[in-house]
């Protein structure tokens, strides 16, 4: 007679596997319905990539004098901020966030996107947004920054979350605006690893909930060949991507890094990420790229500004450098992000 060890699997696994495999069907059967109460759908794919600037990074400005300076760079697109301390605030939303819209076409560019903080914890404050969205024609938002417990099973945690994660499915299919998690890197970080996301999100229809894949953030977690699968395991999940570069280096001065997803632990003589322009860190952006053009990709292209940067990197409202260097250190990464897509067909 075959032991557990023999058929590689105890008699745990198979019981915990039944449970999900079920709990994925029951909850499944009401995701997986097509239909939507707003009859809206993502755009298919067609044309170049359009390039959009995370609205963090101008925050120094009001949004309307943000976007004429976006324009002026040479992007298509603002992926605008609608959280705490950001251009728009959730609780203003109704009333705010059409303003800003109006601002942002008056400059000749789009809304590629809204970035908040909504979770399934949030789902009133939710609910407020992706209407508002929705009715301003905006058809994708950016969500997350779940963390995982310490010391506490992380699949016992990831089935607990799979019923409030349904939920924000459904309200985001309901009214048409498609779900992207941002995946970061760093410790307790869910969606670090990318495997995790894809299991929990597993039953739930991918044109209404993905990911917004992070490049940067997925080479920190797997430089050398991790984010080359991920990138293509999250194929069918690719609703957005960010793009940004860095390099490792050693944190010698304890817990003072300036990244504000400090991953030192608070150890001196660590090695951790900092973020740099394009092209000057570990991101093989041409790769990168020439894999997503093969998954006929055609959401909300960002780019993103985390390394020193006057305090835009951070979301500042004042400066500490001239506005002038601000926007033409961004303009550079933008040429060099529109090289790379040249390269492949994108642009």
């Amino acid at each position: 007679m075959q032991n557990e060890t023999e058929w590689g699997m105890s008699r745990r696994s198979l019981l915990l596997g039944a449970a999900m495999a079920g709990a994925a069907q029951a909850f499944g059967s009401t995701t997986m319905r097509a239909e939507s109460t707003r009859n809206i759908t993502p755009a298919p794919p067609a044309g170049p990539l359009k390039v959009s600037i995370f609205s963090k990074h101008l925050q120094f400005m009001p949004i309307g004098e943000a976007a004429i300076a976006a324009k002026d760079m040479g992007f298509d697109a603002i992926d605008m901020t609608v959280r705490a301390e950001g251009h728009v605030l959730p609780e203003n939303v109704t009333t705010d966030l059409p303003k800003a819209v109006a601002a942002v076409r008056k400059a000749g560019l789009e809304v590629s996107m809204v970035s908040t903080e909504i979770t399934p914890a949030t789902m009133p404050m939710a609910k407020k947004i992706l209407e508002a969205a929705a009715g301003e024609g905006i058809h994708h938002y950016r969500w997350g920054g779940l963390k995982y417990e310490t010391n506490k099973p992380i699949v016992a945690q990831l089935d607990a979350m799979r019923p409030g994660v349904r939920a924000l499915a459904d309200l985001s299919q309901k009214n048409g605006v498609a779900a992207m998690y941002h995946t970061h890197s760093g410790p307790e970080a869910i969606g670090a690893t990318i495997w995790d996301l894809w299991e929990m999100f597993r039953g739930i229809d991918p044109k209404w909930f993905g990911f917004n894949y992070d490049i940067g953030h997925a080479t920190v977690e797997g430089g050398y060949g991790g984010w080359i699968c991920t990138s293509k395991l999250s194929a069918d999940w690719m609703r957005g991507i960010a793009l940004k570069d860095f390099l490792w280096a050693r944190n010698e001065k304890s817990n003072t890094h300036a990244d504000p997803y400090d991953k030192s632990l608070g150890a001196t003589g660590v090695f951790v990420p900092h973020w740099c322009p394009i092209n000057e860190g570990m991101v093989h952006f041409d790769q990168f790229l020439g894999i997503v053009k093969t998954q006929n990709f055609n959401g909300p292209l960002q780019l993103h500004f985390e390394y020193p940067l006057g305090g835009a990197e951070n979301g500042k409202t004042t400066l500490t450098l001239p506005r002038e260097q601000v926007l033409a250190t961004m303009k550079k990464d933008l040429q060099a992000v529109r090289t790379h897509l040249a390269k492949q067909g994108l642009a």
